[in-house]
């Protein structure tokens, strides 16, 4: 059976990726559209199957990712256009270019998928493997973007989700392609397939049984932390006129809402932290020790982003951000140009370094990351065992009233669950939380609300498999799945 309407045909694979992001947050929380991206990537095993030529599984790969990625990160026209001063027709083409990028790899996915497949039962295999090895590129590539890796759309209550403490996220992206190729594949070929049944059921139930499974233990009493969101309207940030705004926010927050340790967004105070006063430090560690988000001036004259721990005694140590967003933090090379077309301030910082041990404060070692960094999970596995608590400290006033501020609360979910490890967000605008070491959202505050969450948090130590082996058993079952299926297509010619 072949694509008979092509163009048909990619509009479908366009609609089917859109539809896979009504998986994620917070279209999640929806029963009726839980599993919306197995079945997503099950309409896209089918598309693939019927195409003729690697071209044309490329195009439908493209779509695919076109209708995902401008559905899904839509948000970055809001940060270019509305925060970026950039026009509109420049910031809306941005945004096409760059989910077009995205789209090159389910592109590529598909090509691939059509060069070594045959039809068997081997395919759904095939499939899984490819689309994990995508993600996966997709994630390293040109410093990564792995923003709606499918398998963030598996957050609890999803069974699978268990399986992000073994195989992390590339692991449930595969489980979920591999589930949505064997759908695929019944369709056509019949629904009384025991094997594929038995294959399915195995992969959910063990994913609820690695969900119960205690990979690390409590450490230490539990601290009392009180996260600040401090709500600054990003156009006023950043101006020196409006500076005791945001310095009377989060003092008088701190003030209100008493704790061990008092947690600041990123770059929460809109100055270098040599440049900020001591009585406004002072003020911030009132109740005990704080974690400040604030640039920190280099000795070359450069700056980092950084968080920055303080005693009341005024006692400091530092973490600078090592894994920067292109174009808001630095230009990539020969793309100095851009910056003729956006205003975004502080956008030369430099990267911290790449090994930075947690810091001591409040009876805890927090390893803190900054914006999205915390998008990297192999990253922040260097911090571990060592670290007793993760720390998240954002921006997202970049993005407005978007998607960005829950889908990024959910990659919060599955990074607990990898390093098993409570998860604290401190954000500007939204979602400020906390997180589990089970991936479950233990207390939340609304967006767009000047307010603090006080919670109790509980320390942990040892090391979840993931945390061992960070993203190498996911890769190595997808080329596994890739291998076999080359190897068999080998043997039959």
């Amino acid at each position: 059976m072949t694509l008979r309407r092509p163009a048909v045909a990619t509009l479908a694979a366009a609609a089917l990726g859109a539809f896979c992001v009504l998986g994620f947050a917070p279209f999640d929380k929806h029963f009726a559209v839980w599993p919306a991206p197995t079945l997503a990537l099950g309409g896209l095993f089918l598309l693939w199957r019927k195409a003729t030529t690697a071209r044309e599984a490329m195009r439908l790969g493209l779509a695919w990712g076109a209708g995902c990625f401008l559905f899904g990160v839509s948000w970055i026209y809001v940060s270019l256009s509305q925060f970026g001063g950039m026009a509109p027709p420049l910031a809306a083409a941005a945004t096409l270019l760059f989910c077009l990028y995205l789209a090159l790899f389910p592109a590529l996915a598909g090509g691939l998928f059509l060069r070594w497949r045959r039809n068997a039962p081997r395919d759904a295999l095939l499939f899984a493997g490819l689309w994990t090895l995508a993600e996966w590129l997709r994630g390293a590539l040109f410093t990564g973007f792995p923003w709606l890796a499918v398998g963030y759309s598996q957050s609890p209550p999803s069974p699978l989700a268990g399986w992000a403490s073994v195989l992390g996220v590339y692991g449930i992206s595969f489980i979920v392609a591999l589930i949505g190729g064997l759908g695929g594949q019944m369709s056509v070929t019949g629904w009384r397939k025991p094997g594929a049944w038995a294959s399915i059921l195995l992969l959910l139930g063990l994913g609820g049984l690695l969900r119960t499974m205690d990979w690390t233990r409590p450490v230490g009493a539990p601290v009392t932390v009180s996260l600040l969101q401090g709500n600054v309207p990003q156009s006023l940030k950043w101006d020196p006129k409006r500076l005791p705004l945001s310095i009377d926010t989060y003092l008088g927050l701190t003030r209100a809402h008493p704790a061990t340790l008092t947690v600041l967004p990123e770059t929460a105070l809109p100055l270098y932290f040599n440049e900020v006063p001591r009585d406004v430090l002072r003020g911030l560690t009132s109740h005990g020790d704080a974690l400040i988000g604030v640039a920190i001036g280099t000795s070359d004259g450069g700056y980092t982003n950084g968080a920055v721990t303080l005693t009341p005694q005024l006692a400091a140590t530092a973490y600078a951000k090592r894994h920067l967003v292109p174009f808001g933090e630095y230009a990539p090379p020969g793309f100095a140009w851009f910056f003729r077309f956006a205003r975004i301030p502080m956008s030369d910082f430099t990267a911290g370094p790449a090994r930075q041990q947690p810091l001591n404060v409040a009876g805890q070692r927090i390893a803190p990351n900054i914006c999205y960094e915390d998008l990297f999970g192999e990253e922040l596995l260097g911090a571990l065992p060592a670290a007793t608590l993760l720390v998240n400290m954002s921006n997202t006033a970049w993005f407005g009233d978007s998607l960005a501020q829950p889908q990024h609360l959910q990659i919060a979910q599955l990074r607990a669950i990898e390093t098993g490890r409570v998860m604290l967000r401190a954000t500007n605008t939204g979602m400020t939380a906390m997180v589990g070491a089970d991936g479950t959202v233990v207390a939340a505050l609304p967006p767009f609300v000047t307010d603090a969450l006080v919670v109790q948090a509980q320390g942990r130590s040892g090391l979840t498999p993931y945390a061992r082996w960070g993203n190498l058993l996911a890769l190595l079952i997808a080329i596994g799945a890739c291998l076999t299926a080359v190897r068999r297509r080998a043997q039959s010619l």
